[in-house]
């Protein structure tokens, strides 16, 4: 009898700074029956990184880059040197926990339109994390930003964007997961596309889901697939006042490449207009809390 091709995935790993969790992550990963290939990018991280990878893990395909390409270009290196049917995207600060990737592999043999499925996110502490949205539609991130999500948390309208009526405790469909731990099918992505570049750091994972679904695509989160996530040590909180500012750039790019024709013009603008307002005063705000957190730490005996 011939192997099920569903039965085995290829990892792509796109990693700045992040040699000691880069190793727990590759550790929980390797010799792993699921696993074909393991693909480690390298974003000139300058930490020990390449060297670790080379000397402690010499079954993985290195792409050492002399400069940090960010994650959609990073991820597309990966995905381009894989050959498996199914594609892992897994982020460096992540372990895989004993059977999630069967689970993962199991989901895409119930549907064979199913092109995505997330893993369930988890604090060290085994707390779950609220890993999926919704598309950041107008109202959607107009119930959001003016609390009324906060406020009826439980209300499908109101908490549409977060998902917070939702306890990621159940299988679903949803809109975007984070790419923390995403598997993706090769044959989805041929039809719509690997990453966006123009979306270097954010929006990227939104833009593909997007794609994803607009082509009939289903997206699945899966529960019983569960995978520790190290949230905030990751490199976009290593640079958090030029991450927002870098969100905030990457939601209008989305706006204008999916959303300009659908909706009409003076909600488009409001949009738009509310980003590059917000933007600034919340970047000011990340900066200041960087700096006072500079200050807070002791400095080293001379």
């Amino acid at each position: 009898m011939l192997p099920d091709p569903l039965d085995k995935l290829d990892i792509c790993i796109v990693s700045w700074r992040m040699q000691g969790l880069l190793r727990g992550c590759l550790r929980s990963v390797i010799g792993r029956p699921e696993v074909d290939k393991i693909v480690v990018v390298d974003n000139a991280s300058g930490d020990g990184t390449v060297e670790m990878v080379e000397s402690e893990f010499a079954q993985v395909w290195l792409i050492a880059n002399a400069h940090n390409a960010g994650f959609a270009t990073g991820n597309n290196q990966a995905i381009r040197v894989t050959e498996a049917p199914l594609i892992l995207l897994l982020n460096p600060d992540t372990q895989v926990q004993e059977n999630s990737l069967s689970k993962l592999l199991g989901a895409f043999k119930e549907d064979e339109r199913i092109g995505g499925v997330a893993a369930q996110l988890v604090f060290p502490n085994g707390l779950i994390q609220r890993s999926c949205r919704s598309f950041p539609e107008p109202a959607a991130l107009f119930y959001d930003a003016t609390g009324l999500s906060r406020l009826f948390p439980q209300n499908s309208m109101l908490g549409r964007y977060r998902m917070t009526y939702w306890d990621h405790r159940s299988r679903r469909e949803v809109d975007q997961p984070m790419a923390s731990a995403l598997a993706l099918r090769r044959q989805a992505l041929d039809e719509v596309g690997i990453f966006d570049q123009e979306f270097p750091l954010y929006f990227n994972d939104v833009d593909l889901c997007y794609r994803l679904r607009q082509a009939g695509w289903k997206i699945v989160f899966e529960p019983q697939a569960r995978v520790i996530h190290h949230f905030g040590e990751s490199s976009t909180w290593q640079v958090r006042p030029t991450a927002v500012l870098e969100s905030h750039r990457s939601l209008i790019r989305f706006y204008r490449k999916h959303y300009r024709k659908r909706f009409c013009w003076c909600i488009y603008a409001a949009v738009l207009a509310a980003a590059w307002i917000t933007m600034w005063p919340r970047a000011s705000l990340a900066w200041v809390g960087q700096w006072l957190r500079g200050m807070a730490r002791p400095s080293l005996p001379l």
